[in-house]
Formats: C-alpha cells, structure tokens, sequence
C-alpha cells in the first residue's frame, strides 16, 4: 500500500494536468465557431490549433515518452529506498544479537577463579589468539564466523594483573570478532581513557592485542603504550629539558609533560662526569652515581629520582597532569605543519607545543675515523653515563690513556685520571696542538701556569702535537704526529669539542646557522610560531654579544627554563649571560662569562689566595655544588668594593708573576669588556654580568677589579 500510494502521489499532477489542457481546448473551440460542439476530438488533446493532426500525434508521442520515463525512475528509486530500509533492519537486528553475546561474556570477568579454570582448558588451542594478536583491526571483516573465538578470547584477557583493565579488554576481545560497523557500539564501554571516541572503530579495537599476547604461550612482553597525543613535548632527556619541564609544571601545575629521549636514563646532570665522580672513594660509584661535592656533602647525579616522573601510559590520564619520560626512543621526522614528529620504532605523537633540545655529539678526529675498526674500539668520545663507565673500567685494565684535547673536558679528564697515576702504574698522557693548557680560552701567562698545574696532578702533557694518524700495531695504539713524534698508548680519549645535533632541520625546515651551527631562533628562542630551541643546540642572538652558541651547564637551565615559560605564554627575551666553570681538582677552579678567548687582549688582575680561594671552600659556603643554579638566580648588582686595608693600595696588571693564586681576567674587543673569567674568585659572577650588560669603556681596570674584592682577607 505504501508504495502504491507514493507512485500516486507523484502521477496524480501528471493527469490533473492532461485534464486541464483538454478542457481549455474544447473551451476555445466552441468560442472560436460561437456554439459549442457535440464534444471534443479525441485526438486533439493539446493547446495547438485544430487541425494538423501529424504534430498532435509526435505531441502526445512526446508526452507519452516523459511519462514512462518519470515512471521508470520513480521505481528504480522507490526499490532503491527499499534496498536501504532492509538494509538498516538487518543492522539493527544483528546489533542486538552481538549484545547479547558481549552480556554473556561479561560474567566470566567478574569470578577471576572460574576465569583461570577456562584458561587451562584453552590452552592446547592457541590458534584462535594467533590471529586476532596481529593487528586485527585492520581487516576485521575477514573473519567469518565471528561467534568461535568469543570463548578463547575470554579467558586470553585473564592473565593482566591489572585487575581493573580486565574487563575492559574482555569487552574488546569479544567485540574483535564481529565485523568493523557492528563492533562500533560494544567497544565504547570497553574504552576508558583518551580521545578514543574521536577515532574510527577499528582503533577502538587497538589497545586489546598487548594483554592478548601476554595471556597465550608467548612470552614477548606487552610493547609500551606510547601516549598519541601530548600538549608539551620536549625532544631531548638533558639538562634543558628537564629545566623547561620544570618551569611548564611551575607555571601550568596541570600541565601533561612528555620527555622523549635517545638515551636510556632520566634526566641528569652532566658536568660531574668529567669532574666530582672521579674523586669519589666508593667502588660502586659506576653504580650508583652518587658523589660527594667539594662542600662534602653527597647527592646524585639525576636531577630528581624515578618517583619524580610519571608513565607515559599514565599520562593521558592523570588528572594533575606530570612529567613523563620515554626512554630509549629517538626522534627522526618532525611533521611541522601536522604538529606531529615520529620515532624510531614509526611511533607518531602529536604535539601543542614542543621544544627541541637535542644537545650535541662529541665531535673525533678524521684520522680516528680512517683508522679502522681496531683503533675505533679503544677510542672514547666522552659525553653520556655509559662513556663515564666504560672510561673508569678501562682506566682500571689498563697501563697507558692518551687524551687528546687541552679544553676544558680534556684538562679535567686528565686532572681527574692523573689522581689515579698514584694509585696505580697508569700513565696518562695528554697532548693539545696549543701551546699550553686551555690555550683558546686562557692568555698564555696562565694556560703555561694551568699546564704546570696539570703535571704536578701526574698528568704527561705533549704541547703543539698534531695528529697525523693513528694504527693499532704490537697490542698498542701508535699516534704520530706530524712533526715526527710518536707516541705509543691503550687507549684514546677523544676530547675535541661538540657538534650541535641538527638531524631534525631538514625534516622540519628549519633554519640552521652556518657560523656557529645549531638552529637559528629569535629572541624568545623560537624557531616556529609553537616550538622553541634550548640548550646546546640553539643558535641565538645575544643584544650585546650578537649572535651566539654556548654549551655549557649554566646556559642549559637558563634557556630551558626561559623556553619553557614562553612555552606557556610569557613572551620573554633572552638577555641573560650565561657562566661557565671547570674546576681542576678541589684546589683550582675558575668562572668564566661571556667570550672568553684567548686571541683577544686581556687585562689580568691578580692577588694571592688563601684557603677561603678554591672550589671546595666556594660550594661550602653556596650549599651547591653545582654553581650555576645558585648564581643565575642573584641579582646583577654592583657592591661597594671592599674597604680594607689591603685594598687602599692599587693592584698591579698581572702582578705576582709566578702564582696565580686568584683574580679577575677582563677580555676586551674596542676597549670594551667582553668577557671575565674569575679565577678562584666566587660567588661574584652577578657583578660580571652586569659589568658586560652595561658594556662601557673603563679607562682603569684595577678599579673595576676592586669590586669583586679579590684583596680581602
């Protein structure tokens, strides 16, 4: 009935209009001859003239044809809607009956003994979990009997000892059978965390193959649920970004925080690699990686320990948000535009916003690299944990370590290492094409009194040495040099500087500068309108330096800390001067600002030190031993210069020729202060910076030494 009564309502216009038109023909007919006739022709049915009866017949042929053809149609259209209807019934009722079947399994979950009794009996039938634990959300149609696996899917999901996922995944399981459009409704109970709902029915389905695969004989491990989706996402686990995640959770305490990192440790510190760890007296140090400061007192290189962070699988769904770290994961494509990057393993995390903080890689020799397998595998490029610990092992098994190197990780490598020639019969060699100890930074007065320094340490130092090349022949490494030497060792130490990590620049486009390396950023250190530089990696401009790239410690916090406050919206420059320090054993350390190199012409103002003047005695008295994060949170004021007796007299330049036992060294470019190093002198490197800050010409240096009080007692 319903049919035919749409086919009338559509054909019912048709022949009212057909009547119409004959009764206005009769009509015009009996007007026309002034009487009406007896009735109307059968064959003129149209508005034309009378007469000529060939054009009314090709009319009504022509009228005839649009109604068949609108009658075709309105059928074709007609079965088509009844196609879809049926279509739609048979959903529905296969909707009901899938219910049905999700209903019955459910209380299986909830008697966990009954459970583990299905589970024994499953087990000599493992084919049914083979199939759905290899990505069954990607062809879930092409299972034709959706009802025989329910069973063994079942008791698969009983094994987790989560018990508060179990029914969730029992759902899941028992809804991967089914074909995609019916799973749909089941599995959204099934889902608890995330965006899920946002997703297509087939990645519903995801999460169940991990506690599947844990349940059957196989005993490959669940793989890490890697969140999808994270608003802060900072590449790199060092020093930088640990300070930005800090400084995001300090200004956006709900803030969900992803830390992805190459290497396999939590975030640490890295300077007492080279320094504090060498000095310890405890054999499990390589272990523990707890040291003792100069001040004495013990802590541990990790910034904060493991409780510190959360999963990564529980981030999604902490309500107070937290800092996660994945480790062991590199990142190798960065989508811009997408806002998304990839690891290593084609895991993809989209981001709101994310920082790059990727460090840098220890740079080697081209003729290390040549040298062959031999010579590479008793080569150390020194930078990570794992490097501290291979060092120390070898430093132990064998009788020679030759460091190449005269900067500042060299010379405390070799300072450090140099303490053990006492202990035992090693001997450490160190060799640098320069004239002298740390001769870019130092003027040559103090680089030759700094390698005095470093022989009375035990160290043998091979000045003005360049590699020509390096074999491995009678059990020995053999570097010549090219001015004829040879010099016979086990073992190298590579120290030759660092090459900034910009492997992610061509995937993302983004600009790196060919005078200093690293990425270009602005003053906020922003690279694109949502991801920001840090650390060693940034290329940035400084406002009275011009443009710059520092890796050290102190400039590592300073620019993850400020990133990561314009990472929630604060829009600050970077001014700040970032420090840099070595130390060379407990006795002798120095603090350095801005361009410190040696080619520009120095005014050193010296006085002699007492036992207040070394590193020791400086962190005893900040409480820290790590410097930087005391000083670059004083304010950058000038104090008055000491008044004492001592100081009424004018300091020489560069007096007490043979003992340096503290001052100041002022590094002038167009007879204005770039750089200070303070050595032996702390706690004063607020002055430095704004002496630099204010960037004036000082006609009488010795003046402005006197404001770091270097002749009080």
């Amino acid at each position: 009935m319903l049919k035919c009564r749409s086919v009338w309502n559509k054909l019912a216009p048709l022949t009212k209009v057909s009547s119409n038109v004959c009764r206005h023909n009769v009509r015009r007919t009996g007007l026309t001859n002034v009487r009406l006739p007896p009735c109307a022709p059968a064959a003129h049915m149209s508005t034309g003239p009378r007469g000529g009866g060939r054009e009314n017949q090709l009319y009504a042929a022509l009228v005839g044809a649009v109604t068949i053809t609108v009658g075709i149609l309105t059928y074709r259209h007609l079965k088509e809607d009844a196609r879809r209807y049926q279509d739609r019934i048979d959903e529905i009722e296969s909707r009901t009956s899938k219910r049905i079947v999700i209903q019955e399994s459910a209380p299986i979950q909830s008697e966990p003994p009954d459970v583990e009794a299905i589970e024994t009996e499953v087990v000599p039938e493992p084919e049914p979990s083979a199939e759905p634990t290899t990505e069954p959300q990607l062809e879930p149609p092409a299972e034709p009997e959706p009802e025989t696996p329910s069973a063994p899917s079942d008791a698969e999901v009983t094994p987790p000892s989560d018990t508060t996922e179990t029914p969730s995944a029992a759902a899941e399981a028992a809804v991967e059978a089914v074909p995609e459009e019916v799973a749909e409704a089941p599995a959204a109970p099934a889902v608890q965390e995330g965006d899920l709902t946002k997703l297509p029915p087939s990645d519903l389905i995801e999460p169940c193959p991990a506690p599947i695969v844990d349940s059957g004989a196989d005993t490959v491990p669940a793989p890490l649920k890697v969140p999808s989706h994270t608003p802060y996402l900072l590449i790199g686990g060092g020093t930088a970004s640990f300070a930005a995640a800090r400084s995001i959770r300090a200004r956006d305490p709900g803030a969900k925080v992803l830390i992805v990192t190459e290497e396999t440790d939590l975030p640490y510190m890295r300077p007492p690699l080279s320094k504090e760890l060498w000095f310890s007296d405890d054999p499990s140090v390589t272990e523990t990686l707890r040291f003792k400061q100069w001040n004495g007192k013990e802590r541990s290189i990790y910034f904060q320990p493991a409780s510190f962070y959360i999963s990564p699988e529980d981030l999604d769904s902490a309500e107070n948000g937290g800092v996660a770290v994945l480790t062991g994961k590199k990142v190798v494509h960065m989508d811009v535009r997408g806002n998304k990057v990839k690891l290593d393993d084609d895991t993809e995390i989209s981001y709101g916003k994310c920082l790059i903080a990727t460090g840098g890689v220890p740079r080697n020799l081209q003729v290390i690299d040549r040298a062959g397998e031999e010579v590479m595998s008793r080569t150390t490029l020194f930078r990570k944990i794992d490097d501290f610990r291979s060092l120390d092992k070898v430093s132990r098994n064998v009788k020679s370590i030759t460091i190449i190197g005269g900067g500042f990780l060299g010379s405390e490598l070799a300072c450090a290492l140099g303490r053990r020639t006492n202990e035992s019969d090693l001997e450490v060699i160190q060799m640098f094409p320069e004239k002298g100890n740390m001769g870019k930074v130092l003027p040559e007065y103090l680089s030759n009194w700094t390698t005095e320094k470093v022989k009375k340490e035990g160290v043998k130092v091979v000045s003005e040495a360049l590699v020509k090349s390096v074999t491995f022949k009678d059990d020995k490494l053999q570097i010549q040099l090219k001015d004829g030497r040879l010099v016979k060792t086990d073992h190298i130490v590579a120290a030759v500087g660092l090459e900034p990590n910009v492997d992610l620049a061509k995937s993302a486009g983004m600009e790196v500068d060919s005078d200093f390396g690293g990425y270009r950023v602005n003053a906020e250190l922003q690279a694109r309108s949502n991801i920001w530089v840090a650390g060693d990696a940034a290329c940035f401009y400084d406002i009275r330096l011009g443009r710059r790239r520092v890796e050290h410690h102190d400039h590592a916090v300073v620019s993850g800390r400020l990133a990561g406050e314009n990472m929630t919206g604060a829009n600050k420059p970077y001014w700040h001067q970032s420090m840099f320090w070595s130390d060379l054993g407990p006795d002798v350390g120095y603090e350095a600002i801005g361009i410190v190199d040696s080619s520009l012409p120095t005014v050193g103002v010296f006085a002699k030190a007492t036992s207040k003047d070394t590193p020791k005695a400086a962190t005893e008295k900040s409480g820290t031993g790590i410097r930087s994060e005391s000083e670059t949170e004083d304010t950058a004021t000038s104090p008055v210069a000491s008044s004492s007796s001592s100081s009424s007299s004018t300091p020489t330049v560069e007096q007490h020729k043979d003992d340096y036992g503290k001052g100041v060294i002022f590094y002038l470019r167009d007879k204005v202060v770039v750089g200070i190093i303070l050595w032996n002198v702390f706690n004063r490197m607020p002055i430095a910076r704004k002496i630099i800050k204010d960037g004036e010409e000082h006609a009488d240096l010795n003046e402005v030494a006197k404001l770091f009080n270097i002749h009080e007692d």
